[in-house]
């Protein structure tokens, strides 16, 4: 990965919320469990998590910008180390190299002393001010020792439990087992980062970074904060009305349907979907749908000679 904004195809100006809008979307198209024939994907997947990784730390992504760190997180060279064979005296002096100083055997030399000479004992010009001593010529510094390597995981979490915060017992990489607790407006895709639970490393572990992937249900549906349920109903209760159990993600709960009720209607159970980020939770919205019995010859005599005269396709103008 050379450059993680072009990885996640965002400008070096972008947003936080703009850089985590366009990872959610490209972890949604690369995710593995979308792409199981497809091996590229499972890469492209990986470079796009670790660009996030980056830019979403502010720290990491100043020092990237700055040129500090390169796409990986590595320190880059210092400016002006490891180049050329002379050295340059403060103030645009002459360049000084190996051939100034032929005619002194090795032996003899102490090529300390001759910079002291030049430079005085400070190791910079005499005279001159803001120079750094004489560690600073032909030395590198050592790079600052580096935290251990991320881990990615992935974690599968049941449609009931995304919506209810239930937590999720999830096994590292080291076999140590630990409950993670979901946050509010957790999405399929959300990234979750436990800190000190990565690669160990000189300058201690690196992160865990666990991505969520929300199963579906077989008759829950996400809709925003909200859950969807279509609730098959008899005749006789939509005629009457009656009182039905309904399922929610919280467990059943009774619900009335009004006598006279039509299929599409829609009625509202608060408090009843997933958790707001700022909050509160949604609803389930519950559409009541008309079945009639398998065996219409009971229904068709009793309704014999009767018929509705009411104009239900008058809004089509026909």
């Amino acid at each position: 990965m050379s450059d993680p904004y072009s990885t996640l195809g965002v400008a070096k100006s972008a947003s936080e919320a703009e850089i985590k809008s366009a990872y959610r979307k490209l972890a949604k198209q690369l995710h593995p469990d979308r792409n199981k024939d497809n091996p590229e994907a499972a890469e492209k997947f990986s470079d796009v998590t670790k660009a996030y990784d980056l830019l979403s730390d502010k720290e990491k992504r100043g020092q990237f910008d700055r040129g500090e760190i390169d796409a990986d997180g590595n320190p880059r060279m210092p400016f002006g180390m490891g180049g050329g064979g002379g050295f340059r005296g403060g103030g645009g002096g002459r360049q000084y190299s190996a051939r100034d100083f032929e005619g002194f055997g090795a032996e003899e030399m102490d090529l300390g002393d001759l910079f002291e000479g030049l430079f005085g004992r400070g190791g910079g010009p005499r005279g001159a001010a803001g120079m750094g001593g004489a560690q600073g010529f032909g030395r590198r510094p050592p790079p600052p020792p580096q935290k251990g390597a991320n881990t990615s995981y992935r974690l599968k979490v049941p449609f009931v439990d995304a919506a209810t915060l239930s937590p999720q017992r999830i096994t590292l990489g080291d076999g140590k087992t630990i409950d993670l607790k979901l946050p509010a407006g957790v999405e399929d895709g959300t990234q979750m980062r436990l800190k000190g639970k990565g690669e160990p490393g000189p300058a201690g572990p690196g992160d865990a970074l666990v991505t969520i992937h929300i199963d579906k249900h077989p008759f829950f549906r996400r809709d925003g904060n909200d859950v969807r349920l279509e609730l098959p109903i008899t005749l006789d209760e939509a005629v009457n009305g009656a009182k039905v159990k309904v399922p929610t993600v919280d467990g059943p709960v009774m619900l009335t349907v009004a006598a006279g009720s039509g299929s599409g209607k829609v009625l509202r159970l608060k408090g009843k979907g997933f958790s707001r980020k700022g909050g509160g939770r949604g609803d389930q919205l519950v559409a009541i749908e008309i079945q009639l019995p398998e065996d219409l010859s009971d229904l068709s005599s009793r309704l014999e000679g009767w018929k509705d005269e009411s104009d239900v396709r008058s809004e089509f103008g026909l």
